[in-house]
Parts: structure tokens; C-alpha cells; sequence
């Protein structure tokens, strides 16, 4: 089939719709679409002229190439229309009501070898193949939006579906230059099922005003590398279609997890669908347009109380994450106290600070004068005492609460009074710290990422009793440092792990099913999602061990029945599996 296909049925022309006949014109292929009406052709054909006038102004397309392309492509608005096509994509929106008529009919209007394919994102593949006269010929070929730039389609088959037939799409799939990955009929496929429970946490997370739209976007961009955050992405999606797509979810699964967060029904009702009405989660200055305007919701970013002045800061530790930290300090002007346990500690972590400045200098991003400069900032020292006339420590030991708490009791019977003491715990009550001390007003958590002078994000974690002066301090250090501060309160996981190690997790129960192959999820999530590592690579390179005890952290915490760890997780990490750092984890290295 695939060698004799000149001419393809594109049945509804809206952003998917339209970005997919455009896909199959650039190959050379005839495209017949079909909408409802002359105003859904006009709207389609408007969709193909913008995306085509984009790609002529970005030099990925000439004149002459797109006069082609846009003559390759008919338009219509009857079914009949679709009489000659070789195969028949429908995208029309999610309702198996609305694709079941459609392909109810297009039975009687092709020819019985052309196979139909529908678009569909969450919707049963099978559920829809039962209403023609041949389930067999009938696969789910699921494009990701903009359709002409990513490459990943998840072709879908049912229990029925003749052998050849999904030869035969894949064959075509590659043909178009994309990259097809073949699944079973569940809901949400691969990448859905998994971008889906993660979007809808984090609309949780903003309805329970856990962080401000801002913070919860910048922490999975600048956190994890995530093209767009879960907000953002959310507006270009349109909440209306991601409430669809969840709620298809939970029917199936059961998960509370997929249950749509009531926010979004409630922004739905309001016509709040995201940028294709120019209002979701942002504003935006017209609709489907992607700039953002600034509205009532804007994070503010005047803090409401000035900060503490903060010119010597110490740092307890002698970890990756500690010299790190004292790195940048330095780096930007800040004289730096490096307390270790001994004067060999202490001064092999200066030696650390000494290799990556020379490091950045060889990279050109640092001069020989400024680097000299920074490391004559870090005083190494092995006594707290050391410590008592800086503006804010910094407590970078291992992620044992014993060991923080003894630690932040030293801290309070030496520095002095007014001094901020801040941790870099990841996954520890912040709170917890600050009950060892006697000034829990001046504790705060600052979470750097690994490793520190490259990644821009910190959290500021706020406990119930952390001063309102200590926040916007932070806020400002940050700020003073280069990087990017979002503030959120003392709960398991606080913006990022809470975020990502379900999505993690839910990626294990994922492979532990059966459903797909680990490569074949990582492939999903890395080309249809934009991430920069599969959830399976990033699990081996982060730690299983890791893992599974953040994971613990948050089931403990949330005490949510989908938080708990996948038992093929816990089975490797008992296995000594742990990842890259063991040469064994998901895969072998």
C-alpha cells in the first residue's frame, strides 16, 4: 500500500488537520481535505498559507516550493470528495459521536482496500473501527502539534488489525520523515498518558496556589530543559482539548491522577481555552497568537519588603553540590567561607573550585584575571566558629535529616544574629532544619541544581515560619548570582521532583505493563514532547537508588495511591540496578 499511495483524505482542517496535509503535500503527495463548511476552509487554508509564509521567511522553503505545496492541496466540503484517495486521515475534534459517523460513512465512499487512520489523541481506536466494515483496515496515526516540525507519530493498533496494514502505515510514516512508533489501543498512547498526569499536577499545584503560574513554567524550563512549561504548554494545547484528553484517561484508568483538576473546567466555562481564545493560563495580545501580555495575575516582581545586605557567605561542605555553590558565589564578587570537616577535605574541595574555574577559562567563558580572583574569595576553613561574622550559610552535607539538623545547631550557636541560614535540601522538611535552631524565622531552603555554576534554577522554600525579609533576601541573592529564583512552600518535592518523578514513575508502571519498549517511550517523549532525555536515560542517570527514595519521600507525603513506587523500580534498586553509576539500571552500559 504504502508504495501506491499518491493521494490522501485529510478530514478536518483545523491546526492538526491543516499541519498534516501540509506534511503530506511537502512529500510530493495530493491531499483532498474535507471540512464542515466554507468558513472551517477558509480557517484551514488560512492555517496552511501562515504556516507555509513562516517557513518561506525562515529559508526552509522557497517561492517556488510553496506555490507547489499549496497546489498540491484541494479542498471541500463533501465527503464524496474522498471517492480516489489512496488512504484517509481524519482530525476532526475528539468526539467518537462525531469520528464514528464520519467513518460510518467513508465506508460507503472508498474503495474497501484504503485503510483509515484517525488522528486521535485519546480516543479508542478500536471503539472507532467498529462502526465500518472493516476494523482491520483501521489505525490510529497520532501526529504531535506543530505537525510539519515534530517528528513523532504513535501508530496505534487494535487486537484487529491485519499484520500488513501497520507495515504498510509505518513504511508511509517514514516516508513523510517521520518517526512512527507502533502501540496498543489504550488511552493516551505513550506520550499523552504520560504528558497528561504531569500537565494536570501541575494545574493542581497552581489551583491550590502552591506557586504562581511564573515560577511553576521557569522551574521546568530552566530545572529539568523542558522546551516550554506546563502551563504554557497547556495554553498552546487549549485547555478544552486537555480536558477531553484527561477525562478520556481517568475512564479508562481509574487513576485519580487523570482526574481533570477542577480549575480547568471552571476557566473552560469561562472561555479561558488558552491561546487559540487569547486568554488561558496567560494573556496573550490576540487570539492564537504567542505573545504574552502582562495581566492581573503577573507575578509581581517588586518584593514587598527590602532584603538583608548580604556580602560573606559561607558554605558547609565539601560535596559536588557544595563546591559548586561556593563556585558561584565567588564567581560573582562574593566573598566565601568553605567550612569542611578537616583541612584535607577543605582544601581538596578548593581544588575542585580550581578545576572547574580553569575549566570555564579553556571554555573562553571565563578571563585567567577573573578566575584568580574567585578562587582567592574561597577561604577553606574545618571550624564553625569560622563562620560567625558571615551574612548567609549556606548547608550543603547529605540528605540525612540527623546530619542537617546537627549541623544547623552549630550554626545557631555561632552566627550571628540576622544572618540567614539557608539548606540545599531536595527532598528534607525544610522546617525541620529550622527547629534546630532557636531563629527559625532565618531559615529558608535554597535548592540549587546540579551542577551549580551551569543549571540557572533555584528553589526558595518558604517554611510557615520563614520571616518575609529572609524570602526577598534570597530572592535578591539569586538575582545577584544569575540565577533564576521560583518560590514555593515547604512540602515533599516542592516545584521539580514533585513535578517530575511521578511522570518518572508513571513511565516504570509504563514498561512494567508491557505497553511499550523503553527505548520506544524515551523515543515518544523525546521527539513528540521536545524533552531532552527520555524518562528511562534520565532515571539511569540521576540514580534508581535515587529515585525510588524520592518517590518514597512523596507517597509518604501526598499518601497518593498513584505515587507509589512502581514495584519494577524497587525490584532493580534490590537488584543493584541503580543506573549509569553501577553500569546497570533500565539498560546497560
Amino acid at each position: 500500500m504504502a508504495r501506491d499511495i499518491s493521494t490522501v483524505g485529510v478530514i478536518g482542517l483545523g491546526t492538526m488537520g491543516a499541519g498534516i496535509a501540509e506534511v503530506l503535500a511537502r512529500s510530493g503527495l495530493d491531499v483532498v481535505t474535507v471540512e464542515l463548511d466554507e468558513a472551517g476552509v477558509a480557517r484551514g487554508r488560512g492555517h496552511l498559507e501562515h504556516s507555509t509564509e513562516r517557513a518561506l521567511t525562515g529559508g526552509k522553503l522557497d517561492a517556488a516550493g510553496r506555490e507547489a505545496l499549496l497546489g498540491r492541496i484541494s479542498y471541500s466540503t463533501s465527503l464524496s470528495n474522498l471517492s480516489e484517495v489512496d488512504l484517509v486521515i481524519e482530525a476532526i475534534p475528539e468526539s467518537l459521536e462525531l469520528k464514528a459517523d464520519v467513518f460510518a460513512e467513508l465506508d460507503k465512499i472508498t474503495r474497501p482496500e484504503v485503510v483509515f487512520a484517525s488522528n486521535t489523541s485519546s480516543l479508542s481506536i478500536t471503539e472507532i473501527s467498529v462502526h465500518t466494515a472493516r476494523p482491520g483496515k483501521v489505525v490510529g496515526m497520532h501526529f504531535f502539534n506543530p505537525a510539519p516540525v515534530l517528528k513523532l507519530v504513535e501508530i496505534v493498533k487494535t487486537v484487529v488489525t491485519e499484520p500488513d496494514v501497520v507495515a504498510e502505515v509505518v513504511e508511509f510514516a517514514e516516508r513523510l520523515g517521520k518517526v512512527p512508533v507502533v502501540i496498543g489501543d489504550r488511552a493516551g498512547f505513550i506520550a499523552n498518558a504520560l504528558l497528561f498526569g504531569y500537565l494536570n499536577h501541575a494545574v493542581r499545584m497552581y489551583e491550590q496556589r502552591y506557586a504562581t503560574r511564573e515560577d511553576l513554567d521557569a522551574a521546568m524550563r530552566f530545572g529539568c530543559g523542558y522546551p516550554m512549561g506546563p502551563l504554557a504548554l497547556l495554553d498552546l494545547i487549549g485547555l478544552d482539548t486537555a480536558n477531553e484528553i484527561l477525562d478520556t484517561m481517568y475512564h479508562q484508568s481509574r487513576n485519580r491522577l487523570h482526574a481533570p483538576a477542577p480549575l480547568l473546567k471552571q476557566m473552560i466555562t469561562a472561555g479561558l481555552l488558552g491561546r487559540k481564545t487569547g486568554r488561558g493560563f496567560y494573556s496573550y495580545d490576540a487570539p492564537d497568537s504567542p505573545t504574552v501580555v502582562s495581566d492581573a495575575a503577573a507575578a509581581s516582581t517588586v518584593d514587598s519588603v527590602p532584603p538583608r545586605p548580604v556580602a560573606r557567605v559561607g558554605v558547609v561542605g565539601t560535596g559536588t553540590m557544595a563546591t559548586g555553590i561556593a563556585e558561584v558565589f565567588a564567581k560573582r564578587g562574593l566573598d566565601v567561607v568553605l567550612r569542611a570537616r578537616s583541612l584535607e577535605k577543605a582544601q581538596a574541595s578548593v581544588a575542585r573550585v580550581k578545576k572547574s574555574l580553569d575549566k570555564a577559562v579553556v571554555r573562553g567563558k571565563l578571563s585567567e584575571e577573573d578566575a584568580a580572583a574567585a578562587l582567592a574569595r574561597v577561604t577553606p576553613v574545618t571550624d564553625f566558629e569560622a563562620l560567625a561574622d558571615v551574612d548567609l550559610v549556606v548547608e550543603a552535607v547529605a540528605e540525612e535529616l540527623a546530619v542537617k539538623q546537627a549541623v544547623f545547631a552549630a550554626l545557631d550557636e555561632v552566627v550571628r544574629p540576622g544572618a540567614v541560614l539557608a539548606t540545599t535540601t531536595s527532598s528534607l522538611p525544610v522546617i525541620e532544619c529550622a527547629a534546630s535552631t532557636s531563629r527559625p524565622a532565618d531559615v529558608i531552603g535554597l535548592h540549587f541544581f546540579n551542577p551549580a555554576p551551569v543549571m540557572k534554577l533555584v528553589e526558595v522554600v518558604s517554611t510557615i515560619a520563614t520571616a518575609p525579609d529572609v524570602v526577598a533576601t534570597a530572592g535578591a541573592v539569586c538575582a545577584a548570582v544569575g540565577k533564576h529564583a521560583v518560590h514555593c512552600g515547604d512540602r515533599a518535592g516542592f516545584i521539580v521532583n514533585a513535578l517530575l518523578f511521578p511522570y518518572l514513575n508513571d513511565a516504570v508502571k509504563m514498561l512494567e505493563a508491557h505497553y511499550a519498549g523503553a527505548d520506544d517511550i524515551d523515543t515518544a517523549m523525546k521527539v513528540g514532547c521536545g524533552l531532552p532525555m527520555g524518562p528511562f536515560e534520565l532515571l539511569d542517570v540521576v540514580g534508581l537508588d535515587v529515585s525510588l527514595a524520592i518517590q518514597r519521600t512523596l507517597y509518604n507525603e501526598f499518601r497518593e495511591e498513584g505515587f507509589a513506587p512502581a514495584p519494577l523500580l524497587e525490584h532493580l534498586v534490590t537488584a543493584g540496578r541503580l543506573g549509569r553509576k553501577t553500569g546497570k539500571g533500565f539498560k546497560d552500559y
